[in-house]
């Protein structure tokens, strides 16, 4: 792609212009001229460019930040934020971070859970993806492509457009970008019928550390199969999926019971344990343990079933008689009609899947686990009567496993956490209060309660899901981390995965330029 100078000239005045702290800084001017010469001219990369000198720099910095935690004046800035429209802005921003020396993190739809695409604390820029969104649905074939900074919520609305029999087995919280999701595994209540959405990718564009931009057939399989559930940020940076579409039924029916502790529930919970992973493949019941408004400790049982409730009722009967479900709890909707129910925005229009800022933003700490037995009805009432009512807002999220996710080999995807598992555990604490003081406090309670459930949930390794990422598993130091530091917290992620991924990562990426605390590392 060539240019006159004079072309060249006149983009590199327009960004002086447009950025203050280029004119002050000659290694900010480089770094400008540099991503106008190695990105498509017709498309000028100048308007899309921000240094902190610039009026919407806090404002697009902050746009995204899901956990207010790292919503502080003292968390690390970066040096530029590129939201690129073009795959070329994509391009230069790869090739001239490296001749710069600055380090790259990648933004879809900011929920990483500890910051890691918006953070750094060395020098580095975000290239944040949420311009380019996409979407281009193929019912004929059973296929979409959806570039990186679209939601989940607008791929489910966009697929809905076309058809109310197709689906896709992604997430419940509607604002997740897709970059990231996809990359890290992808589940919701499609899972135990269709698997993850990593195992729904059928094929996927991303730039490497050359700024190749490559699909497939180009990157060959080895890095294909590493970012279906490997994290794409280790090893480039992913600028659309394609995406297998999956059949829904007309008619899904959706339940949510609340049942109190009088009523019996830790008895109920104890038995959701032992039947949930069992149950028929299109039926998903999940349980939350929390409080209400009240303070009071009081389980949800929340379900979608693919299927009309004449059809449910009996298939609970048989399996769960104990929970009590009757014709009344349940609701018969269509498929997109319940990515509103579980997303929170039940009654309202399809058109609230296209508002990238519906989700509360919170300050939060996030840990997880997979169970393998029964945890012990004693455990659950310590943990239901005694240990949640030391924090604000304590939550417990229990997703069964079972069906299609035990068919799926280990090794299909990085994502390990197939045959074996009854349910993974989400451990959420939520506060209000801003500053150390209360962080200290409630991710200790959150470490403390991790603690307490080691007997009970899976061990070597103790198993964790990368989406919901966790520092407290161990860190790089962002450099040259040996394979011996990163499987403290890489086994956990990936099992038996881990190895064939940093064999990856050596071949696709040997300085290991694409790196953040927990990044798949290299070896030499």
């Amino acid at each position: 792609m060539g240019t006159s100078a004079c072309v060249v000239l006149l983009l590199l005045s327009f960004l002086l212009f447009s950025i203050p702290m280029a004119t002050s800084n000659p290694i900010n001017e480089t770094f400008l001229q540099c991503l106008s010469s190695n990105s498509d001219p017709s498309i000028p990369i100048s308007k899309l460019v921000y240094s902190p000198n610039n009026s919407s720099y806090l404002a697009i910095y902050n746009s995204s930040i899901q956990n207010l935690r790292f919503l502080s004046s003292d968390t690390p800035k970066p040096q530029f934020i590129i939201t690129p429209s073009d795959a070329s802005h994509v391009k230069a921003a790869v090739i001239c971070s490296r001749v710069h020396g600055l380090q790259i993190r990648v933004r879809s739809g900011g929920h990483d859970y500890e910051g890691l695409s918006y953070v750094s604390k060395i020098p580095f820029i975000i290239i944040d993806v949420s311009n380019l969104r996409a979407i281009s649905i193929n019912i004929s074939d059973n296929s979409a492509w959806v570039q990186a900074g679209a939601t989940i919520g607008e791929v489910y609305y966009r697929i809905a457009e076309k058809s109310r029999i197709h689906g896709f087995p992604a997430g419940l919280c509607l604002t997740l970008g897709v970059g990231g999701h996809f990359s890290g595994g992808g589940y919701g209540t499609l899972m135990r019928k269709y698997g993850l959405a990593a195992d729904n990718i059928i094929d996927a564009v991303l730039v490497d550390v050359n700024g190749r931009i490559l699909n497939r057939e180009s990157m060959g399989e080895d890095l294909f199969w590493a970012i279906r559930g490997g994290g794409g940020a280790s090893f480039g940076v992913i600028l659309s999926w394609k995406i297998r579409l999956v059949p829904v039924p007309p008619t899904v029916t959706v339940f949510r019971l609340v049942r109190t502790l009088e009523e019996g529930a830790i008895d109920l919970v104890h038995r959701w344990q032992e039947i949930a992973s069992n149950l028929h493949e299109d039926l998903f019941v999940r349980v939350i343990l929390g409080f209400d408004k009240n303070k009071t400790m009081n389980p949800l049982f929340i379900s979608l079933f693919l299927g009309g409730a004449d059809k449910l009722l009996p298939l609970m009967n048989e399996s769960f008689p104990e929970l009590g479900l009757e014709r009344k709890d349940c609701m018969e909707m269509s498929w997109i009609e319940s990515m509103l129910y579980f997303g929170g925005q039940e009654n309202k229009s399809l058109e609230v899947l296209l508002d990238r800022n519906i989700q509360d933003r919170r300050i939060y700490k996030a840990k997880s686990d997979y169970v393998k037995e029964p945890i012990p009805k004693s455990v659950l009432e310590s943990v239901l009567m005694k240990s949640f009512y030391e924090v604000e807002q304590p939550v417990m999220i229990l997703s069964p496993y079972g069906g299609r996710m035990s068919e799926i080999a280990e090794s299909e995807i990085p994502f390990p956490h197939r045959k074996g598992n009854l349910y993974k555990i989400q451990y959420l604490v939520y506060w209000k209060e801003s500053g150390t003081e209360a962080s200290i406090q409630h991710i200790g309670w959150m470490r403390r309660l991790y603690s307490y459930m080691t007997p009970y949930v899976s061990k070597s390794p103790r198993e964790a899901y990368l989406s919901y990422r966790d520092l407290d598993l161990g860190r790089n130091n962002i450099g040259n981390t040996s394979y011996e530091q990163a499987s403290v917290w890489g086994l956990k992620y990936f099992k038996n995965n881990f190895e064939r991924l940093v064999q990856v990562k050596t071949k696709v990426d040997p300085n290991n330029f694409f790196r953040d605390e927990q990044s798949i590392p290299a070896t030499t």
